[in-house]
């Protein structure tokens, strides 16, 4: 098996010996579409789809392996997003507000002569449950979509355009997931960039409510898919790419006889590298989310009017956009 057909989950967690979700089936003249099952070997003929499964912790591809996905697809991004809520509320204010807030440092400047330090935590209850649903969505339906799609084509077409497959199901995924997010992006915007509105989610959510309706909370949804949706293709797609060519490229030993730590700092680097490719392809969108939830009754023509009179293409509001997205 060569090193490009190898998952790229770490092998510490997984055996390595099994066939692979994109590993090519033996040479024939005829394409067979085969369901796919998960089973610990594959089948003497060599012509069934199988799935790795591992030594240890969980089977692969199985309900505990998706739950396992979904509960750290929901730690993850919900504790990481809350982290640098501080820098949120100053992304979120700078594409609000350009003329008030000129740089990042003018921000910080301005939001603590206003609103103290305890302006930097506005904004963190809705975050955190918002990207943790959105989290636990995105990851779990990633790999749930990246396997069912896999049996859908076969697998010799699966190995050919494993890219398509990538960025099939992260787009699946992020559909389901930023519906989940939608409601609570809404509030914390509102929060974040109009000191008085609410103190947080649990009076902010039914303001909302109370003048917009339901409605109120889903009129960002169309540009956070426009936002979301293209990042977290870019994302998962140039991160399981980046990860294997690193393996095949840089690393001098297999990646089953690397450390743990090894593989893990891989795995890292392929997320922040893929990180600076999804956040520059989704920081257009990221600003009409911005503008929608902040101003009621707001359409996106209204929003796109507004952004054209203004400049948010400095590289300054561009890295203030990007820190949350890097996550």
């Amino acid at each position: 098996m060569s090193d490009s057909s190898r998952s790229l989950i770490p092998s510490f967690l997984y055996s390595s010996d099994h066939h692979r979700l994109f590993q090519s089936p033996e040479p024939s003249t005829t394409m067979t579409h085969v369901k796919s099952r998960p089973t610990s070997s594959a089948s003497s003929n060599g012509s069934s789809f199988a799935i790795a499964t591992p030594n240890e912790k969980v089977e692969m591809y199985s309900p505990a392996y998706f739950a396992a996905c979904t509960v750290a697809g929901m730690l993850c991004c919900g504790i990481t997003h809350t982290a640098i809520t501080p820098l949120d509320v100053i992304k979120c204010n700078m594409q609000i507000d350009p003329h008030k807030y000129k740089n990042i440092t003018s921000a910080f400047k301005i939001t603590i002569k206003e609103q103290g330090l305890k302006g930097f935590t506005r904004g963190w209850s809705p975050t955190l449950l918002g990207y943790s649903a959105q989290g636990a969505f995105k990851y779990g339906l990633y790999e749930y979509s990246k396997k069912y799609y896999s049996d859908i084509v076969g697998p010799e077409y699966a190995a050919k355009y494993k890219t398509l497959i990538y960025l099939a199901g992260s787009a699946s995924a992020e559909i389901v997931a930023d519906v989940a997010l939608c409601p609570m992006e809404a509030v914390k915007v509102r929060v974040q960039t109009q000191p008085g509105f609410a103190r947080g989610l649990s009076d902010g959510l039914p303001k909302i409510i109370k003048s917009e309706g339901f409605r109120g909370l889903h009129k960002g949804l169309v540009p956070l898919w426009g936002r979301q949706i293209p990042y977290t293709m870019m994302k998962f797609a140039t991160f399981e790419n980046t990860v294997e060519l690193i393996y095949k490229k840089v690393m001098p030993t297999p990646k089953e006889e690397c450390s743990k730590p090894v593989q893990l700092g891989v795995s890292f680097a392929g997320g922040y590298i893929a990180g600076i490719f999804c956040a520059v392809i989704s920081h257009p969108a990221d600003n009409l989310v911005s503008f929608l939830n902040n101003s009621k009754g707001a359409t996106v023509a209204d929003v796109s009017k507004n952004l054209n009179t203004n400049s948010y293409s400095s590289p300054e509001h561009q890295t203030c956009g990007h820190t949350e997205l890097f996550i």
